[in-house]
Protein backbone atom coordinates (compact mmCIF):
# COMPACT_ATOMS: atom_id res chain seq x y z
CA UNK A 1 0.00 0.00 0.00
CA UNK A 2 1.19 3.36 -1.29
CA UNK A 3 0.57 6.59 0.91
CA UNK A 4 -1.00 9.14 -2.24
CA UNK A 5 0.45 12.45 -2.08
CA UNK A 6 -3.01 14.65 -0.72
CA UNK A 7 -2.65 12.30 2.09
CA UNK A 8 1.35 12.95 2.15
CA UNK A 9 0.46 16.66 1.93
CA UNK A 10 -2.08 16.80 4.84
CA UNK A 11 0.67 14.87 7.03
CA UNK A 12 3.45 17.37 6.07
CA UNK A 13 0.86 20.32 6.88
CA UNK A 14 -0.13 18.68 10.01
CA UNK A 15 3.37 18.87 11.43
CA UNK A 16 3.52 21.98 9.94
CA UNK A 17 1.32 23.45 12.19
CA UNK A 18 0.53 21.41 14.66
CA UNK A 19 3.55 21.55 17.26
CA UNK A 20 2.44 18.43 19.42
CA UNK A 21 2.12 16.07 16.35
CA UNK A 22 5.99 16.97 15.20
CA UNK A 23 7.28 16.62 18.81
CA UNK A 24 5.09 12.98 18.49
CA UNK A 25 7.48 12.01 15.15
CA UNK A 26 3.61 11.82 13.72
CA UNK A 27 4.30 10.29 10.02
CA UNK A 28 1.64 9.10 7.18
CA UNK A 29 1.95 5.01 6.74
CA UNK A 30 -1.17 4.27 4.43
CA UNK A 31 -4.16 6.15 2.82
CA UNK A 32 -6.80 4.05 0.97
CA UNK A 33 -10.53 3.39 0.25
CA UNK A 34 -11.96 4.89 3.11
CA UNK A 35 -9.23 4.50 5.79
CA UNK A 36 -6.45 6.92 6.83
CA UNK A 37 -3.31 5.05 8.89
CA UNK A 38 -0.84 7.54 11.03
CA UNK A 39 2.28 6.26 12.89
CA UNK A 40 4.00 7.24 15.69
CA UNK A 41 7.37 6.21 17.50
CA UNK A 42 7.60 4.39 20.94
CA UNK A 43 10.72 6.98 21.82
CA UNK A 44 8.63 10.61 22.24
CA UNK A 45 5.90 9.14 23.32
CA UNK A 46 6.72 6.86 26.32
CA UNK A 47 5.32 7.84 29.65
CA UNK A 48 7.04 6.75 33.48
CA UNK A 49 6.21 3.14 32.76
CA UNK A 50 7.29 2.76 29.05
CA UNK A 51 4.58 2.13 27.59
CA UNK A 52 2.83 4.80 25.21
CA UNK A 53 1.49 7.48 26.56
CA UNK A 54 -2.63 7.31 27.02
CA UNK A 55 -2.04 11.25 25.77
CA UNK A 56 -0.50 10.25 22.81
CA UNK A 57 -2.29 7.65 21.75
CA UNK A 58 -5.71 9.54 21.58
CA UNK A 59 -3.67 12.37 19.96
CA UNK A 60 -2.60 9.83 16.96
CA UNK A 61 -6.19 8.43 17.11
CA UNK A 62 -8.33 12.31 17.05
CA UNK A 63 -5.42 13.33 14.21
CA UNK A 64 -6.06 9.91 12.12
CA UNK A 65 -9.93 10.75 12.59
CA UNK A 66 -9.35 14.53 11.28
CA UNK A 67 -7.00 13.94 8.41
CA UNK A 68 -9.70 10.97 7.30
CA UNK A 69 -12.97 13.72 7.66
CA UNK A 70 -10.21 16.49 5.51
CA UNK A 71 -9.35 14.42 3.04
CA UNK A 72 -12.47 13.52 1.79
CA UNK A 73 -13.75 17.39 1.92
CA UNK A 74 -10.34 18.11 0.24
CA UNK A 75 -10.78 15.22 -2.36
CA UNK A 76 -14.27 16.93 -3.62
CA UNK A 77 -13.37 20.40 -3.34
CA UNK A 78 -14.30 21.62 0.00
CA UNK A 79 -13.30 24.15 2.02
CA UNK A 80 -13.88 23.53 5.38
CA UNK A 81 -12.88 24.02 8.75
CA UNK A 82 -13.07 20.35 10.68
CA UNK A 83 -13.23 20.15 13.98
CA UNK A 84 -13.86 17.30 16.67
CA UNK A 85 -17.07 18.11 18.39
CA UNK A 86 -16.98 14.94 20.62
CA UNK A 87 -15.08 11.81 21.35
CA UNK A 88 -15.03 9.04 23.44
CA UNK A 89 -11.44 6.77 24.42
CA UNK A 90 -11.08 3.63 25.55
CA UNK A 91 -8.07 2.14 26.42
CA UNK A 92 -8.00 -1.17 26.70
CA UNK A 93 -4.11 -2.76 26.96
CA UNK A 94 -0.80 -0.89 26.90
CA UNK A 95 1.40 -0.22 23.96
CA UNK A 96 4.72 -1.27 24.60
CA UNK A 97 6.45 -0.44 20.92
CA UNK A 98 5.68 1.66 17.58
CA UNK A 99 2.41 2.13 17.18
CA UNK A 100 -0.27 3.64 14.90
CA UNK A 101 -4.00 4.64 14.59
CA UNK A 102 -6.24 3.64 11.73
CA UNK A 103 -9.61 5.64 11.29
CA UNK A 104 -12.38 4.67 9.26
CA UNK A 105 -16.11 5.56 8.99
CA UNK A 106 -18.06 4.23 12.03
CA UNK A 107 -20.76 2.19 11.28
CA UNK A 108 -23.66 3.70 9.64
CA UNK A 109 -21.84 6.67 8.33
CA UNK A 110 -22.49 7.92 4.78
CA UNK A 111 -19.93 10.15 3.01
CA UNK A 112 -22.86 10.95 0.71
CA UNK A 113 -25.46 11.66 3.50
CA UNK A 114 -22.31 14.07 5.10
CA UNK A 115 -21.71 15.83 1.93
CA UNK A 116 -25.46 15.92 0.83
CA UNK A 117 -25.88 18.11 4.48
CA UNK A 118 -22.98 19.74 4.22
CA UNK A 119 -24.32 21.36 0.69
CA UNK A 120 -27.51 21.79 1.86
CA UNK A 121 -26.62 23.82 5.08
CA UNK A 122 -22.66 24.67 5.13
CA UNK A 123 -21.86 22.17 8.16
CA UNK A 124 -22.15 18.72 8.34
CA UNK A 125 -20.83 16.07 11.01
CA UNK A 126 -19.53 12.51 10.79
CA UNK A 127 -18.71 9.42 13.11
CA UNK A 128 -15.82 8.15 12.53
CA UNK A 129 -14.07 5.26 14.60
CA UNK A 130 -10.33 4.84 15.30
CA UNK A 131 -8.29 2.28 17.04
CA UNK A 132 -4.52 1.00 18.08
CA UNK A 133 -3.93 -1.92 17.50
CA UNK A 134 -2.40 -4.40 20.05
CA UNK A 135 -0.82 -7.32 20.19
CA UNK A 136 -3.36 -10.08 20.26
CA UNK A 137 -5.25 -8.74 17.34
CA UNK A 138 -7.40 -6.84 19.55
CA UNK A 139 -7.44 -2.81 19.69
CA UNK A 140 -5.06 -1.41 22.55
CA UNK A 141 -6.93 1.70 22.55
CA UNK A 142 -10.42 2.92 20.51
CA UNK A 143 -11.71 6.27 19.64
CA UNK A 144 -15.14 7.21 18.71
CA UNK A 145 -15.84 10.86 17.36
CA UNK A 146 -17.71 12.90 15.58
CA UNK A 147 -15.98 15.14 13.02
CA UNK A 148 -17.79 18.80 12.28
CA UNK A 149 -17.12 20.26 9.01
CA UNK A 150 -18.50 23.70 8.72
CA UNK A 151 -17.37 25.75 5.07
CA UNK A 152 -15.02 28.64 5.15
CA UNK A 153 -17.06 31.59 3.70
Amino acid sequence: MHPDDDAAQLVRFIRDKIPLARAMDLELLAHDDGRLVLGAPLAPNVNDKGCAFGGSLVSLMTLAGWGLVELALRARGHDCDVFVGESTVRYLQPVWADFRAEARLAEGADWNAFFATLQARGKARIEVACHVPGTDGQPAASLGARFVAKRRD
